[in-house]
């Protein structure tokens, strides 16, 4: 592991890829651009999570139909969607191809929260809308199972809803966390460069 980082390389390195390479905006940007998305989910998962209010009986209806039309939108719409997830990827990558220290510590701590999220997605996520679209909780083989399939249990509607809410939130909270890293990786660049600037007066004080 240490033969793959640069030790070398500082946030002075003209190679070196911190907060303010282009890089950083290509990972900024798609988590950004994610979180804008489950925030206007946000309204639709609030009632089953965050409220002890009991949910009205017509708001599953309502919430189904929500995700068949998300579910069922163009396929250019899936395809951006893919499109963009590369894109953070592509960032994650460039910076941390012959990484220093920092790199390493930030931007592979970020790549792991990243692939998280995208394990989420596909498992929790796209699962549940597939699961939705089909309208398989009205068809009479899921009545008939009372939700037992070959010895596993398939969740309800209601619960199958509250899951892919909560899925949300897990997705939400870790984009965050790469938000947070990324920021961290700016204060402590930062905070070299103060440390640098605060020895270079010392020094400058001493040859007075």
């Amino acid at each position: 592991m240490s033969s793959y980082i640069d030790w070398n390389k500082t946030t002075k390195s003209k190679d070196y890829r911190g907060s303010t390479s282009f890089a950083t905006f290509l990972v900024i940007g798609p988590t950004c651009f994610f979180l804008g998305i489950l925030f206007a989910s946000f309204p639709y998962d609030f009632p089953l999570l965050w409220t002890k209010e009991p949910v009205a009986a017509d708001y599953y209806d309502m919430l189904e139909t929500h995700l068949k039309f998300v579910h069922q939108s163009p396929p250019l719409i899936g395809r951006l969607l893919n499109i963009i997830m590369s894109v953070g990827f592509l960032g994650l990558f460039i910076k941390l191809f012959r990484p220093s220290e920092a790199n390493f510590l930030f931007d592979g701590a970020s790549l792991i929260l990243y692939l998280i999220g995208v394990a989420v997605y596909i498992s929790n996520i796209v699962k549940g809308l597939r699961t939705v679209s089909s309208g398989f909780w009205h068809t009479e083989e899921f009545a008939a199972s009372q939700g037992r399939f070959e010895g596993e249990i398939v969740l309800g509607r209601e619960d199958s809803l509250k899951v892919l809410a909560a899925s949300n939130t897990i997705l939400a909270l870790v984009l965050v966390g790469i938000l947070v890293l990324q920021a961290g990786q700016w204060y402590a660049e930062k905070r070299d460069l103060d440390d640098e600037k605060e020895v270079a007066k010392k020094e400058a004080k001493k040859k007075q």
